[in-house]
């Protein structure tokens, strides 16, 4: 029976790692819980990358296991992208820029849901558009930024909202984001214990801060940029010549 049981945990520590990058994010609708935001994007996305490096490592990945992680996915994602942009409301008060950025939080979370739910299917064509925790990483950035440099977020997420909106459901490859570069489990790693870094970082003082996360910041951001612009035009001259791909 414990030989029978340790098999089963065996072949579900993935999605029991999947589970548990989520569980957290109910800290969030807790009175005061948007302090917490930015270390729950990098807890979620380093669970989330853990639970693919252990399914691999250890051979256990399962259609039940893809599915699972997809709806952990659209869980967390949709949450930090519908906090965030409520969030602007209170610290616009409630100004246009404010509403704004909350309403296209809102059609955000919808495209992020629609893609989601789309690779569901088995029959799904995957590694096209952008990966819904790009876009929870460039809120990570954005709050950082935001905060290191002292401007107002609103402006740069409203426009982070309607690019990715787009984004991630675009019909075709976008091949230089950072994450969809690094394959082997080190460099998984390298990219995470990075997003800790920054994170740490970001409350040193504002020049040694500024120095260290804007670099970093803007590999991520110009990569994303680089890839939705390019994979867009070689997509459009495939559709002219008959051959999109």
């Amino acid at each position: 029976m414990l030989n029978s049981l340790g098999k089963t945990v065996y072949k579900n520590l993935a999605n029991v790692v999947s589970i548990l990058g989520i569980l957290p994010v109910a800290i969030l609708f807790l009175k005061d819980g948007y302090q917490y935001l930015i270390p729950l994007i990098v807890y979620n996305n380093v669970m989330d990358d853990l639970d693919g490096i252990l399914a691999n490592k250890l051979n256990i990945r399962s259609r039940f296991g893809a599915i699972l992680d997809n709806v952990c996915d659209a869980i967390a994602h949709t949450v930090f992208v519908m906090v965030v942009g409520m969030q602007q409301v209170w610290t616009d008060q409630g100004g246009v820029c404010g509403g704004v950025c909350a309403a296209l939080s809102l059609v955000a979370a919808t495209s992020l849901v629609l893609r989601v739910a789309s690779r569901l299917d088995p029959a799904a064509v995957t590694g096209t558009g952008s990966p819904t925790n790009e876009l929870a990483r460039h809120l990570f950035f954005i709050l950082l930024l935001a905060r290191i440099f002292d401007f107002a977020s609103a402006p740069l997420l409203i426009a982070v909202f309607v690019l990715h909106t787009v984004s991630m459901l675009v019909p075709y490859r976008m091949p230089w984001l950072i994450r969809s570069q690094t394959k082997s489990a080190t460099a998984i790693c390298l990219v995470n214990v990075s997003l800790i870094a920054v994170w740490l970082v970001s409350y040193a003082p504002p020049l040694i801060a500024a120095a260290f996360v804007s670099p970093i910041a803007a590999a991520f951001l110009l990569g994303y940029l680089i890839s939705f612009a390019w994979g867009g035009i070689w997509w459009i001259k495939g559709v002219r010549a008959g051959t999109p791909s």
